[in-house]
């Protein structure tokens, strides 16, 4: 535990940084995988991009369960808390989901929370409703439930180059639509896929494989 004053220990080091200009950047909304993807990793993925500028994109994956790590189990591997501490836990760290945000830095933690809840030089506000942090700081407010409202916990971050994700958008890649707080926190993850597309008017049965551009 690092003391007072101290730069906290972080599990994720700075995202992207900083807010961009608008110019058309997508930081803030949601990505939404095409079936003409043709990468497993993404496939029928739904992305909140936390970052998105001239020198590339981050973002993280907000349906696609963790597996077998739980929020309980990864405060203990951390050791935030020890295992008697377990049956204290305020209802929503029990429940807090964990997720795989994407391919790059798995080892890593990303939480998206409400912006109720803000850390000094450690939290990046992406809008008004969403922020990112990514010290041991947070983990250890929610664990004493002094933490945001909502939040989940992503292991990993989906990243693209300068100009990449711009690509992958002009090759119908990707669909994108503005990002509301319970498709990015509600706890039904395998359905957030079918109901982003049906946010912005499309039926998931209608997509095919062969799908081309609108």
């Amino acid at each position: 535990m690092s003391p007072e004053g101290k730069r906290p220990r972080t599990f994720r080091h700075d995202a992207a940084g900083g807010e961009s200009a608008d110019q058309g950047y997508l930081d803030g909304q949601l990505l939404i995988a095409m079936p003409v993807m043709g990468d497993p990793r993404f496939e029928r993925s739904v992305i909140y991009l936390c970052a998105h500028s001239a020198e590339g994109a981050m973002g993280i994956i907000v349906n696609r369960p963790a597996g077998s790590i739980d929020f309980p189990g990864l405060l203990m591997q951390l050791d935030i808390i020890k295992k008697a501490d377990q049956i204290k836990l305020p209802e929503n760290a029990e429940t807090m989901k964990v997720l795989k945000g994407g391919p790059v830095e798995t080892g890593r933690g990303f939480v998206l929370h409400s912006s109720d809840f803000f850390i000094k030089d450690a939290t990046l506000r992406i809008d008004d409703e969403i922020c990112l942090t990514a010290t041991v700081d947070i983990l250890k407010a929610i664990a004493k439930g002094a933490g945001p409202k909502q939040a989940i916990l992503a292991l990993g971050y989906a990243g693209w180059a300068a100009g990449q994700l711009e690509s992958e958008i002009q090759d119908n890649g990707w669909l994108h639509c503005d990002a509301d707080p319970d498709l990015i926190f509600g706890g039904d993850v395998e359905e957030k896929y079918g109901r982003a597309l049906r946010k912005i008017g499309i039926d998931p049965g209608m997509l095919s494989n062969e799908a081309g551009h609108a």
